[in-house]
């Protein structure tokens, strides 16, 4: 197995990739749907669906077409079938399954968090991964559904150690933007903010930050940001976001940041990494950045286009799996879930 297609529909963005067993990405597209799900303030999954089944096909030919290559060079379709949005799943893994039996090669379903935990070893003309960077890793995956500290030993050997107890440190960010009225996407538009702002302005709860395990909680944080708007009012809110998203956001970077150096220590870990489309936020990247140089660590935070649900990651992740013989039978479904605990 040495190229596949691959396909990610686990959300709201659509993303078509083109990648060989080495790493390298020669081609990935994708279509945003910010714009359709802004109104409602959230994703909606029947919109995000329908908006799947439109964009597909188009991007799956303008993937082919970037990378100048035909289905001769494809020697399978790898595809997230969990965890994710059912309705946004079932578009890319019935698409999937329709170009596997028409083109007469196998295709493999793929765990949206395994791509994200590999992401990191993606190549391009832009981007390459250092030489030294290698399992074993302790990596944090941060994104709208999922935070999480995982210990990588090598491809399947996954170990969780540790993740948010209720709302993750993605959602806490959109929702935070959403009760302030910045609308949706709000955790970019929180990170923007927050550039001309106080971190030190206002006090917000740093949950289970001293707690000796891996786990976090952000929904106190969530709850103590609404009280916060609520006693501000209106007027005050508009006159102090810089300050009020510059304080919300290191609350949030503080935790992830503490619990990733207890990890770090605990597991002796010499190469981390950031990954999912919350290691997106630049504050987050800066503070990581520093810790990781004073402790002397190799840290490896993919671009902003393989932190985001991306296609690229998924045929990565599905490429090497199918090198080994793994392929999955047409009656393979999705679901919400990551099915277990340290998957495989």
């Amino acid at each position: 197995m040495e190229r596949v297609l691959a396909i990610e529909t686990s959300c709201d963005d659509t993303s078509v990739a083109i990648v060989d067993r080495s790493g390298w990405v020669h081609s990935v597209v994708a279509a945003s749907q910010d714009l359709e799900h802004e109104l409602y303030g959230g994703i909606v999954p029947e919109i995000a669906a329908r908006n799947h089944s439109i964009a597909l096909i188009p991007l799956i030919e303008e993937a082919f077409k970037k990378a100048g290559m035909s289905w001769s060079d494809i020697h399978g379709i790898a595809v997230t079938n969990r965890p994710g949005l059912i309705g946004a799943l079932i578009v890319g893994l019935v698409t999937a399954k329709s170009l596997s039996q028409a083109k007469k090669i196998p295709f493999l379903g793929v765990n949206h968090l395994e791509g994200h935990l590999l992401a990191p070893f993606l190549k391009d003309s832009q981007y390459s991964p250092p030489e030294d960077f290698g399992y074993p890793y302790v990596g944090l995956a941060i994104s709208g559904g999922h935070t999480s500290l995982y210990q990588i030993k090598g491809l399947g050997d996954y170990k969780v150690l540790g993740a948010t107890r209720d709302d993750a440190a993605g959602e806490c960010f959109d929702k935070f933007a959403k009760m302030a009225g910045l609308g949706f996407p709000g955790g970019v538009r929180v990170d923007q903010l927050a550039k001309t702002g106080n971190p030190e302005a206002f006090e917000f709860p740093r949950s289970m930050i001293h707690d000796d395990t891996f786990d976090m909680s952000f929904s106190g944080l969530k709850a103590s940001g609404q009280r916060m708007l609520e006693q501000l009012g209106p007027e005050l809110v508009q006159e102090q976001l810089p300050d009020l998203c510059a304080s919300f956001q290191e609350a949030i970077v503080d935790v992830l940041i503490a619990k990733l150096d207890r990890a770090a220590k605990v597991y002796r870990a010499k190469r981390v990494i950031l990954t999912g489309g919350v290691s997106a936020n630049s504050r987050l990247r800066a503070r990581a950045e520093k810790w990781a140089a004073e402790k002397g660590l190799t840290l490896v935070v993919p671009p902003i286009r393989y932190c985001t649900d991306n296609a690229a990651m998924i045929g990565y992740a599905g490429v090497l799996r199918m090198a080994q013989g793994e392929t999955s039978a047409m009656d393979l479904g999705p679901s919400p879930q990551a099915l277990t605990t340290d998957f495989k």
